[in-house]
């Protein structure tokens, strides 16, 4: 019979063996919750990228980037201070052109530090919160910017189909309650997607390929299962900007419908000139959101110049060029563009 209280063929008490073995797994389990905090303490920060293969010029290329961001906040302050200021233009076309102005202005502003901070100061770090932070307002303001353009064309087709009843369904209040829509809207379908990554271990590649935090690109660095994280993002992609094409694109077929009804050449002419500057502004945002799209989803394998090229030209091509789209192309906005800087003369 062996003593009491060892393990038979041992020589080694049976607590003491089990003692050694509850010491083991609290190594282990020290070992698991020290690797997560090393994690989570060396992997705060991401590295942001300028312009592949030319990171060695940043502060040249600062020059037409700071260039373009003055044209953008100049062109859309402007315009949203014409739009106030001008009682001639508190219509809805112009409310629904100084929201516009106040996205693209959103939107310039939140791609400005980083950007200037790559190219002037070669800063390229980001700490996790701030990025996800400029991630869900960058793609806010774009998604509201989506949604003004909507309701720009919403508001092209009610002046050409019921042009008489036109004052009384687009009234103000139902104007600013289309604005508080699209804005409301665009917080709902971007609140998940910060709090789905930041849940997220990320420890590999921390890398990213733009000068600013955008979701495509954030969803490829975690070291876990990023499915819940894609689907969610192609439900926001095909819940707004989807949605938003689509109802342009009926509106102008049933635009179209409209003007070919009108008897004299010269009306259905008046009729389409109205739509030609939101035709520009379509053209200008959509062409961009959707090169930048397919990039991120099926040219994975392109080259970095590509992507950084074609964020770039999403994100600050439209802030510079609707401003200048509608003042050429719009005669009340030039009206009263001259009118208020003739009265700023000194």
């Amino acid at each position: 019979m062996p003593p009491s209280g060892k393990a038979p063929g041992s020589g080694i008490p049976r607590f003491v063996r089990e003692g050694e073995r509850s010491l083991v797994i609290k190594e282990r389990m020290f070992d698991v919750v020290g690797t997560l905090r090393n994690q989570s303490s060396v992997l705060p920060t991401f590295l942001l990228a300028g312009i592949p293969g030319l990171e060695d010029r940043g502060a040249w290329l600062a020059v037409p980037f700071c260039t373009l961001y003055a044209a953008a906040f100049l062109g859309n302050a402007v315009i949203l201070l014409v739009v106030v200021t001008v009682p001639g233009l508190h219509r809805p076309m112009y409310l629904f052109l100084s929201m516009l102005a106040v996205a693209e202005l959103g939107m310039s502003l939140c791609t400005l530090p980083t950007v200037m901070s790559v190219f002037l100061f070669d800063a390229r770090e980001i700490g996790v919160g701030a990025c996800l932070a400029q991630m869900f307002f960058i793609h806010y303001f774009s998604i509201m910017d989506s949604g003004v353009l909507w309701a720009m064309a919403l508001d092209r087709l009610v002046a050409i189909y019921s042009p008489l009843q036109y004052g009384t369904i687009l009234t103000h209040s139902r104007v600013a309650l289309v604005g508080l829509g699209i804005a409301v809207r665009s917080v709902i379908v971007m609140a998940p997607l910060p709090i789905l990554l930041r849940r997220l271990p990320f420890c590999g590649s921390s890398s990213l390929a733009h000068a600013f935090c955008l979701h495509p690109d954030l969803i490829r660095l975690p070291c876990a299962d990023t499915t819940l994280n894609s689907h969610c993002g192609l439900f926001v992609v095909l819940s707004t900007f989807g949605l938003d094409s689509l109802f342009i694109f009926l509106s102008y077929i049933l635009i179209v419908k409209t003007v070919l009804g009108i008897a004299s050449r010269e009306g259905r002419l008046r009729a389409l000139n109205t739509c030609l500057s939101h035709i520009c502004a379509v053209v200008v945002y959509y062409v961009p959101t959707i090169g930048l799209g397919m990039v991120h989803r099926f040219g994975k394998h392109a080259s970095p110049l590509l992507h950084s090229l074609m964020a770039n030209v999403c994100y600050l091509l439209p802030p510079v060029l609707n401003p200048v789209i509608y003042s050429i192309k719009t005669k009340e906005i030039r009206k009263a563009l001259g009118r208020f800087f003739s009265r700023k003369k000194f």
